[in-house]
Order: structure tokens, then C-alpha cells, then sequence
């Protein structure tokens, strides 16, 4: 490797409970009132499954070079979700069937990559939830060019630093600073009440637009 590395520390993990009642919140519905913090819509699960939620482990990696990774691999834990950050690459996939093994064996929840990832028949088999952009049958390789880990990055638009928390699910990819995560839990937990009360009303026959009160000034809906 060259200098050009700039590897920081592990981030301190997400409470495992907290992880996994962010995971119960679908990324829609805090999207009613969250405006950043999600990635872009071209960046979609490679198998529909559950959600997941994660502690983000932050990675940026140079165009063909994919060394750093297999140091970072090794380093990921349980409820980690390994995000990485091409550096506007879209040719070279860094992820694969052995990539994919060496994270699920290190107990990772997900990974999430902004660009391609090859041996996609592989990866469906090893099961490890992967949110990417695509296919490439044009992999990285151990040039040493160099990348950092554990600092800031941009995913699909948003920005995440290591240790958010990470929550991907069908509809979308949130990044969640973990001290802001109870919150929007409990503000979930209102809306859904919500909108139960208005599924009921609409079953009842009342009209949406008379069920509906006008919002507080500056809240959606």
C-alpha cells in the first residue's frame, strides 16, 4: 500500500437494542418529516429481504483498487454494516462472492457499496443483504493506490460517518446519527398510530380530505 491511506479507528458499536428497534421503522415513514440523511433511489437491494440496521463502517476506495478493503473486512463485527463510498467509480466491482463471505463470516448485517458488484447468482446464494448500483463484470484489484476507513463518506448523496447508524430496507437507505435515533423512534411511533386511526376512519367510509386536519405550519402530512 502507499501513503496515500488514511485509516482511523473502529467506531464504537450502535447498542445492539437500539438497533434493533430502528430496524421496526420502515425508512418511509420517517420520511415523512426527515429530509437528508437518504441516499438516492438508484441504489437497491440485490434481494428483497427484511430490514436491517446496522452500525456504519465507512469506507472510500479509489476507482480499481480494492486493497483497503480486504483490510477492512477484517476488522467488521457483528452489526456492522460496511459502506462504501467508489469515489464516483461505476465500472469496477468491489464486491463479490468472496468479499460477500469474508463480511457474512465476520458477522456483518449488511453491506452497502455506491457502485456495481459482480458474481451477483453468488451473492444471492450467500445471502448477506447488499444494497448497490448494478452489475459490473469488471472487478478491483490489489493496486495500493491507497483510500481511507472510518471517516466521513458520500453514499447515493448522503453523507454517513462511522458509527450512524445505518437503516435499509425496501423503500430506501436512511443514515441516522445514533444519538438522534430515539427520537425519530418515538415520533414513528405517533405517526403510526396516525395513520392506524386513519385506516380505520377510511374503512368507516369518511373521506380522506375530512379526516385529515391541515398540518402544523412546516410539518408534512
Amino acid at each position: 500500500m502507499t501513503n496515500a491511506l488514511d485509516i482511523r479507528p473502529m467506531p464504537a458499536p450502535v447498542d445492539t437494542g437500539l438497533l434493533v428497534r430502528i430496524a421496526q421503522v420502515p425508512t418511509s415513514t420517517i420520511g415523512h418529516w426527515r429530509l437528508w440523511g437518504f441516499c438516492r433511489s438508484d441504489l437497491h437491494p440485490l434481494v428483497r429481504g427484511p430490514a436491517v440496521a446496522g452500525t456504519a463502517v465507512t469506507l472510500a476506495l479509489p476507482g480499481p483498487d480494492g486493497a483497503l478493503l480486504h483490510h477492512a473486512l477484517g476488522l467488521l463485527r457483528p452489526g456492522d454494516i460496511l459502506a462504501i463510498d467508489r469515489l464516483g467509480d461505476d465500472v469496477h466491482a468491489c464486491v463479490g462472492g468472496i468479499v460477500a463471505r469474508a463480511a457474512k463470516a465476520r458477522g456483518a448485517a449488511a453491506i452497502l457499496v455506491d457502485g456495481p458488484v459482480t458474481d451477483t447468482a453468488e451473492l444471492r446464494d450467500i445471502d448477506l443483504p447488499i444494497w448497490c448500483r448494478g452489475t459490473s463484470a469488471r472487478t478491483t484489484r490489489r493496486l495500493g493506490l491507497g483510500g481511507r476507513l472510518n471517516a466521513p463518506i458520500s453514499v447515493g448523496g448522503a453523507v454517513i460517518a462511522p458509527g450512524d447508524i445505518l437503516l435499509c430496507d425496501a423503500d430506501g437507505i436512511l443514515c441516522l446519527p445514533a444519538g438522534e435515533a430515539e427520537a425519530e423512534i418515538a415520533r414513528a411511533a405517533a405517526h403510526e398510530a396516525r395513520e392506524t386511526a386513519i385506516v380505520v376512519a377510511l374503512g368507516k367510509g369518511q373521506a380522506l380530505e375530512n379526516i385529515l386536519a391541515p398540518p402544523p405550519l412546516g410539518q408534512n402530512r
